[in-house]
């Protein structure tokens, strides 16, 4: 008669997977909430928003400790190799960038809170495009690492020039505030922190999508020029 207790540890093995996978799921939406939360507070000078944001940071970073611990359990007891390894220790680097997303939306938030103190120097335009292609590359970046997806992952890598071309026109744009009028230094300098804290995000999303190459074709691409990744 066969021994049920590799079974019973099979199946606990399993469900640390599952519950790894959905882990990173969680943590990956409510960061995603964070950086729309972020930016409607930025356009909308909506200062209690962006305190709330602030505040729910300690949820992204009890998901980022727990998920990690379950990482380590998962390597420590049960030794994967293969294509398990390769998951395990993607999601150990996955939750290390949902954080950091995380602490990017709540530097936006801060800038706001500068902001909400002084009069409005432009519409904000080419802020809210630059977010909703950050948000949606860490959408797709996730959606690649679920259902093991190179090619979106390969399409989030590629979006992270439309993110650097809109962060180089807002500085472009700002520059020239600047210049023509001293007494908008202090407000255009805040408004290019945001800008660049879009452009860190939008970073942080395309090393999940490096690492989703990684974990499915064992591939490193990171450093690689773009133009070479689907080769």
């Amino acid at each position: 008669m066969d021994n049920p207790q590799p079974q019973h540890t099979n199946r606990q093995y399993e469900e640390e997977l599952r519950g790894l996978r959905a882990d990173l799921l969680k943590m990956g939406g409510l960061v995603e909430r964070q950086i729309a939360d972020a930016v409607e507070s930025l356009v909308e000078r909506d200062t209690e928003k962006a305190r709330q944001t602030i505040g729910r940071d300690s949820e992204v970073n009890r998901m980022d400790i727990e998920s990690d611990e379950r990482c380590i359990r998962l390597l420590a007891l049960h030794q994967p190799a293969a294509r398990d390894l390769r998951f395990i220790t993607t999601g150990l680097k996955i939750t290390t960038d949902l954080e950091r997303i995380g602490d990017n939306a709540v530097n936006i938030c801060e800038r706001v809170l500068e902001l909400s103190e002084q009069p409005q120097l432009k519409p904000y335009i080419d802020i809210p495009r630059m977010a909703a292609i950050a948000q949606s590359m860490v959408n797709g970046s996730l959606d690649a690492f679920v259902h093991d997806d190179t090619a979106l992952a390969e399409e989030v890598i590629e979006r992270d020039d439309e993110v650097d071309a809109l962060n180089y026109q807002i500085y472009r744009e700002l520059l020239s505030y600047m210049a023509e009028d001293p007494t908008t230094i202090t407000r255009a300098t805040q408004i290019l922190f945001v800008s660049k804290y879009l452009e860190r995000i939008a970073d942080h999303a395309t090393n999940i999508a490096e690492m989703v190459v990684y974990m499915v074709k064992g591939r490193t691409i990171r450093h690689m020029d773009k133009k070479t990744v689907r080769s």
